[in-house]
């Protein structure tokens, strides 16, 4: 095996990519919540349609609060991936302030959708990042 396989099979056994694993479950979250967003959209005008959502951030800040006195590094090692996994969800489903019963107001979903982008692309420039340093590490 050449120092190259070495390097990537000593990885592979550590714990090194337990941020990218979480970032990787956040960006899935976040493209879930866009089309959940748009899928929002689409149906402003259906009578009865109440919204969707996805919140993995709450999720996420449950997961990490179960080992409250342990490094960062150490809780991130910790998380369980079967323990995130972002559902979409019905939003407010007995609320609604139009009378034909939908709750979808497209002025918030707009907001929404542009704070999801911004998420979403953070999300990305922070696995780029990972593996930046990662490849850094290796030379």
């Amino acid at each position: 095996m050449d120092e190259v396989g070495v390097v990537m099979s000593s990885l592979i056994d550590t714990n090194v990519f337990d941020y990218v694993n979480v970032l990787d479950k956040a960006a899935d979250a976040s493209w879930l919540r866009h089309d959940a967003i748009s899928n929002n959209l689409s149906n402003v005008d259906t009578p009865g349609y109440k919204r969707q959502d996805v919140d993995f951030q709450a999720q996420l800040a449950r997961a990490l609060r179960n080992s409250r006195y342990t490094s960062m590094d150490a809780k991130v090692a910790n998380l369980k991936e079967n323990h995130l996994r972002p559902v979409a969800y019905t939003d407010y489903a007995g609320f609604s302030y139009r009378l034909d019963g939908n709750n979808v107001d497209p002025d918030t979903e707009g907001v929404y959708l542009a704070k999801n982008q911004v998420t979403y692309q953070g999300i990305t420039m922070s696995i780029s990042q990972e593996f930046k340093n990662l490849q850094a590490v290796m030379k």
